[in-house]
């Protein structure tokens, strides 16, 4: 009998444990999530600020509807773009590589 309540004990610990590193790992994901969330809105104010500031330089020149000014405007607003992709890609990258380490550790 007492060999039975020893078990149910353990099994019950294992199963809080269990449910612990579960609530865990969605709390972690969630935090990702909203982490990468509060990333791209800096991004995307810095981008729009950094916009902002070249076509004032651009008005200060008196080049505000040049040609060279609208390429330069759109070349840097496909740069921004661009680096937004490759940061959420690397941020994928990051979040799959902790996956896997957390899958492998014991």
């Amino acid at each position: 009998m007492k060999k039975i309540a020893l078990l149910v004990s353990a099994l019950t610990l294992s199963f809080g444990a269990l449910a612990a590193t579960q609530a865990s790992e969605e709390a972690l994901a969630t935090a990702h999530k909203k982490a990468d969330t509060a990333k791209e809105k800096l991004h995307a104010e810095q981008n729009i600020g950094a916009q902002q500031k070249l076509k004032a330089k651009h008005a200060a020149e008196g080049k505000a509807n040049s040609t060279s000014s609208k390429i330069s405007e759109g070349s840097q607003k496909a740069w921004h773009s661009t680096k937004q992709g490759v940061e959420k890609g690397w941020d994928k990258t990051k979040e799959g590589a902790e996956d896997l380490k957390d899958d492998i550790s014991p």
